[in-house]
């Protein structure tokens, strides 16, 4: 699943972002692999502005929104099935990816996972449900996507990312004014610097037992390095849920990424 939380706290990038921890931190070392390599301390970086986007104001999409919260967390399989636009779409790198000879409940499962055993789907389709912005999908009319993208300078982001050697999937944003970053990975820890609404240096814990997920090490533009909560920033391209309406009805119409 695609690296890709947002205005209000999104719980999809939490739980993209506290798997991706997770993954790492279990993943056994091949035999005879040299010791890790010590990374080397970040230095200060420009701080470049971003605007996380506005949640919909559309009442019926948000009470859609709870209907579909409601049977993902039941994992009701049926519930959901019948949300579902019926020309479902999957699209990846290589366009649609959905099989049109299968109902789109299967395909949606596939997309995301709703058939595996540690119900990381399920916890999915729970998030994308508590997700309140969206965006139009070009490609498709009438049809939104969410999350929403923030807004922000391209090019200057694509200027820090070469000016500190790092890739643009290292980066996320906050989605609250004035966080707070953490001297560690618990959530009482002192806060030794407040963060403004620019782009976050995001790095991987090596360090063992300093955070169960739920907080993300990171690097302020001071070159400080702390913690903040996973569920308090968003990572850049998320995959995203679709929507649209059938009639006065809204339908998830399709998935952008998911499982390649």
């Amino acid at each position: 699943m695609g690296y890709r939380a947002w205005a209000a706290v999104s719980a999809t990038a939490a739980v993209l972002i506290a798997t991706a921890a997770s993954v790492s931190a279990q993943a056994p070392s091949p035999p005879n692999a040299p010791p890790p390599q010590q990374q080397t301390a970040p230095k200060p970086y420009k701080a470049v502005a971003v605007s996380p986007p506005a949640p919909m104001s559309d009442p019926s999409f948000a009470a859609f929104r709870k209907q579909l919260g409601a049977a993902a967390e039941k994992k009701d399989r049926r519930a959901v099935a019948e949300m579902l636009a019926s020309n479902f779409f999957w699209m990846g790198e290589k366009g649609d990816k959905a099989d049109k000879r299968k109902p789109g409940i299967d395909n949606l499962s596939k997309a995301i996972g709703l058939n595996d055993k540690d119900a990381q789907g399920w916890d999915m389709l729970v998030a994308y449900a508590a997700e309140p912005t969206a965006m139009p999908f070009p490609d498709r009319k009438d049809t939104i996507c969410a999350p929403a993208d923030p807004t922000f300078n391209v090019q200057e982001l694509e200027a820090l990312a070469k000016s500190t050697g790092t890739e643009e999937g290292d980066w996320a944003y906050p989605t609250q004014s004035g966080l707070e970053m953490r001297s560690s990975g618990q959530p009482n820890a002192p806060v030794i610097e407040t963060l403004g609404s620019h782009f976050i240096r995001v790095m991987q814990d090596d360090s063992a037992g300093s955070t169960d997920g739920t907080m993300v090490r990171v690097v302020a533009p001071s070159g400080k390095i702390g913690f903040v909560p996973a569920d308090a920033i968003s990572p850049l391209g998320n995959d995203q849920l679709c929507y649209s309406k059938d009639g006065s009805a809204w339908k998830i119409s399709g998935v952008i990424g998911g499982d390649q």
